[in-house]
């Protein structure tokens, strides 16, 4: 009896993929557990295996197709001992499971992105070293550079353009950058969003990280860095203005008592935001572990839906990438986002004197419909306070 290989549940808010790749072809035999199918969704990238052994006869949706949650994507021929079918009736696969891949013995697990780059360059997986569980693009990009020559090398063909020469690419945008690029708009279109700024003084912070660093590394097992303090001064911030950490559906304000604190990272393909769950209840450590973990995990493509899902407050940090100031936008249904930005030392005014300060600014962008002007900039004055003080986040926590 034939059984149905469908799209599982893709977790929350997600309802559609795209057909990344697929890894058998029509008349292939596959075992249970091997991974048939690569899907795209605008979150992570994902592997729909075989729930049981068989033949698979028919593929319903070719590579670049976009499918919804519950569509069938193919169908397995169950098959004997003998290789040849047999009519003994079979499950179908439930809907939200997706089975564990077993990786075959000669090719390592790597995205799809990877698979393609090392299939573009020629490029075989197994020889490619990789930091994390999974082969990067940029774990093949690095096997395909070139060594070290002193003599000068020509340019490749496909490099070389003739002067005055004027190219364009075109390439269809990524599942995920496309819903990035949709959920920006609806965001603009939907939420009455402005951002208020002010001006932090780091030096505390930092002295307090100097000072504790060694300590703190020998006893945890990480070092301790800014993000950890704005996730605590943002949760006192969050109770002290519970508006900010609430969610408007429909007619209704719905208020969470819980912190659920995402941290957008950039990662191939688009930004992501995990999520640090009860953060509240987390030290310095562990929102720490957590946050490391969440960037390499992202590098390595192996987030999973899990991780991403729910956040009632988001903080994002383009001061990693060298802003000095920008606007966040809001990632909805949430009504507030914390936007940090480089430290710079900066001619200050301090009792009178000018001295020279690290500093920062920060954004807070908010809905308009729900939070005021006046709490948004209280809000960040709370902030500020704790990050200036930190003993503050000790008394009050």
């Amino acid at each position: 009896m034939p059984t149905n290989i469908v799209v599982p549940e893709l977790g929350e808010s997600v309802v559609e993929a795209r057909v990344a790749k697929w890894l058998k072809k029509p008349g292939d035999q596959v075992n249970a557990g091997e991974p048939l199918v690569e899907l795209e969704t605008e979150k992570i990238d994902l592997e729909v295996s075989a729930d049981r052994a068989g033949v698979l006869s028919n593929i319903k949706h070719q590579e670049g197709e976009d499918v919804k949650v519950g569509e069938v994507l193919a169908v397995l021929e169950e098959t004997s001992s003998n290789g040849k079918s047999t009519a003994a009736p079979v499950p179908e696969v439930p809907k939200g499971s997706v089975p564990k891949a077993v990786p075959s013995s000669a090719e390592k697990k790597a995205t799809p992105t990877a698979k393609n780059v090392a299939k573009a360059h020629d490029v075989k997986l197994e020889a490619v070293k990789s930091e994390g569980p999974r082969v990067t693009k940029q774990d093949v990009l690095k096997a395909t550079a070139p060594a070290p020559s002193a003599k000068p090398q020509a340019p490749s063909p496909k490099t070389n353009v003739p002067v005055g020469e004027r190219s364009e690419t075109r390439e269809r945008m990524s599942k995920r950058r496309a819903t990035i690029a949709r959920r920006l708009v609806e965001a603009q279109q939907t939420a009455a969003m402005l951002t208020t700024f002010n001006e932090v003084d780091m030096s505390a912070v930092m002295q307090l990280r100097e000072r504790r660093k060694e300590a703190f590394t020998r006893k945890y097992g990480v070092g301790v860095g800014i993000a950890s303090f704005f996730v605590k001064a943002a949760i006192g911030a969050l109770k002290a203005f519970s508006q900010v950490n609430a969610e408007i559906q429909g007619d209704e304000i719905v208020t969470k008592h819980y912190y659920d604190i995402g941290m957008a990272v950039g990662a191939e393909g688009g930004l992501v935001v995990p999520v640090i769950r009860d953060a509240d209840r987390k030290t310095f450590a562990e929102i720490e572990l957590e946050i490391r973990g969440f960037a390499k995990r992202a590098q390595e493509g192996t987030l999973t839906l899990e991780d991403l899902k729910g956040g009632t407050f988001t903080i994002t940090n383009g001061g990693v990438f060298g802003s000095l100031m920008s606007t966040p936008i809001l990632n909805p249904p949430q009504v507030g986002i914390l936007g940090l930005h480089k430290i710079a030392d900066r001619a200050v005014p301090v009792n009178g004197q000018v001295v020279i300060r690290p500093m920062m600014y920060l954004a807070l962008t908010y809905d308009h419909r729900l939070v005021d002007g006046r709490e948004a900039v209280q809000f960040l004055v709370k902030i500020k306070e704790y990050i200036e003080d930190p003993a503050w986040m000790l008394l009050e926590s």
